[in-house]
């Protein structure tokens, strides 16, 4: 991943070097077909009881690909090889990269005691991660255990809110004072490095721990042994704060090409740094967490692992929009039974004309939420999306409602102005349906509201009914009926 200058880092490319990698464990991941020829292999092995080879494989195999493997299995298989998994070094690492649903229901019955040393082996910020998803009694009994530094560095975490920038950083990091020469610093980049994360980017501070700048390994290593780093660093640092919306952290680190991002207090002193990986791991929870709420699923990310009863709960909610939605629009074709009694061909257009209008509100509100999310859209253009949103509607709506009208003309020859009712409502229901699909995204987002529950059940069954009041109206007014 390139770095730009203008933080003070190289255009060319880091490479991670095989003593440069973020992870101590550098085994291929498994995907796909060998992922699947593994889950099929632990099973044997697990019906057959043969604990001796399963620990074989387990040792071999990449922590990720084991968390892959436990989805698929049931929580009885999923126990009992994680108890032949905690007998080996690579529990921490393995429950750093299980889902949270899976991992509590492993690790809520082992010994306080057990779990402590494993919180003290993994990465300060997973640690967090594991105790925030315990009981709170359990989380407490753990952390008793544990010693005070590393009990500290943990609390210290879980102050922060888990989806900021202070819940999701690794306090971690390579800094270096400000009065430092380059010899001095490369002595203390080369005693410190290994139980530092992300040593490419070197931070300078002064004083008490504040920031002011920021080098990069490669132009440490390129400037002579005398020269003071508050000379070559470069001030020009981009940071977050500890309240950073964790959103907002991988939309910068997107933006800026970063490898990692210094989070700051409000004093400005440094705390922590957030790594590229773990930015990764957000972008795909917001991003899941969007399009779950789109589909009017909730916004679990974890859905698929819950109980039923749990599952039910999660999305009756968003269906019971829909239902009212369709409620709604029974009602409002009663009311025009008389109409539809003597012109019975306008009901065979209604489902046509309710799902143009659901369709394009859909795509509308979705291209607007997206681009909410990456920064393409922004709310101070509010009149000039919704003018091109809404003009993307009229060239549609101009086109099938032709279409369609011209269908309508041409299958029922009586009314004689049935076509052009079908036209006409097709067209100003497609021309509705993308404005208020647009702007409903961004009202929501001008009022810190997130955008993605306008779309799904929400604006489908407000275009739902809004189209069905629409076109009986039209046929009223133009059929005189």
């Amino acid at each position: 991943m390139c770095q730009r200058e203008s933080i003070g880092l190289d255009q060319n490319c880091l490479s991670l070097l095989p003593g440069d990698s973020m992870e101590k464990a550098p085994k291929r991941e498994m995907i796909g077909f060998e992922g699947k020829v593994l889950l099929d292999t632990l099973r044997r092995l697990h019906r057959r009881g043969a604990t001796g080879n399963i620990r074989k494989l387990i040792e071999k195999t990449h922590p990720a690909d084991l968390a892959w493997v436990f989805r698929s299995l049931p929580i009885s298989d999923q126990k009992a090889i994680f108890e032949v998994i905690a007998h080996t070094d690579l529990t921490a690492d393995f429950l750093s990269e299980l889902d949270e649903s899976i991992m509590v229901e492993l690790v809520e019955d082992l010994p306080p005691t057990y779990l402590a040393d494993v919180v003290t082996s993994m990465a300060s910020d997973d640690a967090a991660d594991l105790l925030e998803a315990l009981p709170n009694d359990i989380a407490v009994e753990i952390r008793t255990h544990m010693e005070a530094d590393d009990r500290d560095e943990v609390e210290e975490l879980l102050k922060y809110d888990p989806e900021t920038a202070g819940g999701i950083m690794s306090p971690e990091f390579m800094y270096l004072d400000e009065n430092l020469t380059v010899e001095e610093a490369i002595q203390k980049v080369q005693k410190r490095s290994e139980e530092k994360e992300m040593v490419f980017y070197l931070y300078i501070t002064h004083g008490d721990g504040q920031l002011t700048g920021v080098l990069s390994l490669r132009e440490l290593l390129m400037h002579p042994m005398h020269r003071l780093l508050k000379n070559i660093m470069n001030t020009n640092v981009i940071s977050v704060t500890t309240d950073t919306d964790q959103e907002e952290v991988a939309h910068i680190v997107s933006q800026y090409n970063l490898l990692a991002l210094p989070v700051v207090d409000a004093a400005f002193h440094l705390m922590g740094i957030v790594t590229v990986d773990d930015v990764i791991d957000v972008i795909r929870e917001e991003a899941t967490e969007d399009f779950m709420q789109m589909a009017g699923a909730g916004k679990d990310n974890e859905i698929l692992l819950k109980p039923l009863h749990q599952k039910i709960m999660l999305r009756a909610p968003w269906l019971f929009a829909s239902w009212i939605g369709g409620v709604t629009a029974m009602f409002i074709v009663n009311s025009f039974q008389p109409e539809l009694q003597k012109v019975l061909a306008l009901a065979s257009f209604m489902p046509i004309i309710a799902g143009m209008g659901g369709n394009i509100a859909t795509q509308s509100s979705t291209i607007v939420v997206r681009g909410l999310a990456t920064g393409r859209v922004n709310t101070h253009h509010f009149f000039q999306i919704i003018g091109k949103e809404s003009l993307v509607g009229v060239v549609l709506g101009a086109l099938f409602g032709m279409l369609l009208g011209l269908l309508a003309m041409f299958q029922y020859t009586n009314p004689a102005y049935l076509g052009l009712v079908v036209g006409i409502s097709v067209f100003a229901v497609m021309f509705m349906a993308a404005t208020v699909g647009t702007i409903v995204p961004m009202l929501l987002k001008r009022f810190n509201i997130d955008a993605a529950i306008a779309t799904g059940p929400f604006i489908t069954s407000t275009i739902d009914v809004l189209g069905i009041t629409l076109f009986f109206g039209v046929a009223k007014y133009l059929l005189k009926i």
